[in-house]
């Protein structure tokens, strides 16, 4: 019964985290903007190259992930912080890991939309060549969880600021550091770039892309999404407790 509660609560307060998305315009043009620059990023090599890939795609959307999942994340603490509307919500029946769970899976749906965007891509290429699936499939996977790693980081950076601007930038800056990492770790001594080759983004995303399911990029993404979900989770209880 207790879970059961504890779902039915969840849902309800998700439903109203994404009904808060699409009820202004802000989802719409980050969706939009997001879609335009990708497809320049795929059609480039195809008509300017003559190569029917997903590389270009998938090597530069983590970059856009990092401008565009913030953008989508940046409201979901501050806003209700700024407004005063969080004191009230903390005063109902509801757990501080209800109210996160609501706000994190309600990013995570509004990036999964827009990811789902571009599936367009790898539907054209089937068109025009015999693509390998388990690749495109696994470079999905990737991107996926990239961006469900982001969205972890703009919750917490959310949670920590009134300023939606401040949780914006305190997740771009996170996210780059990670994103950052994956492309410098050739310049770095053997020992640091083994460490920075782990942090960063690359190394994890290129192997999915390339179809090869490993378990410990799989460990690496939970292991990311869920300490900053973990962090989140204590800002919000040090906030209640906090008179």
């Amino acid at each position: 019964m207790n879970a059961r509660a504890s779902y039915l609560r969840t849902k309800a307060l998700y439903l109203r985290e994404l009904r808060g998305y699409f009820d202004t315009p802000a989802a719409y043009v980050v969706a939009i903007v997001n879609l335009l620059l990708s497809g320049y990023l795929f059609a480039s090599p195809l008509f300017l190259q003559n190569r029917a890939v997903l590389d270009s795609f998938t090597s530069a959307a983590p970059l856009l992930f990092l401008f565009f999942i913030p953008a989508v994340t940046m409201r979901l603490y501050s806003e209700e912080l700024k407004s005063g509307t969080y004191e009230l919500l903390a005063t109902l029946p509801v757990l501080d890991e209800e109210i996160l769970a609501a706000k994190y899976l309600a990013a995570l749906t509004v990036f999964t939309f827009m990811l789902a965007g571009t599936l367009l891509y790898p539907v054209t290429l089937f068109a025009l060549g015999r693509p390998d699936w388990g690749a495109a499939a696994g470079a999905y996977a990737g991107l996926w969880l990239t961006g469900a790693c982001l969205a972890a980081i703009g919750v917490w950076a959310s949670s920590l600021t009134r300023n939606q601007v401040v949780a914006f930038i305190i997740a771009f800056l996170i996210g780059f550091v990670l994103f950052a990492a994956g492309k410098v770790h050739d310049f770095m001594p053997p020992g640091a770039a083994a460490l920075a080759d782990f942090l960063g983004f690359d190394s994890h995303l290129n192997r999915l892309a390339r179809g090869v399911l490993d378990t410990r990029d799989l460990a690496y993404y939970a292991s990311v999404a869920g300490y900053f979900l973990y962090l989140a989770a204590l800002d919000a209880r040090t906030r209640r407790l906090t008179p």
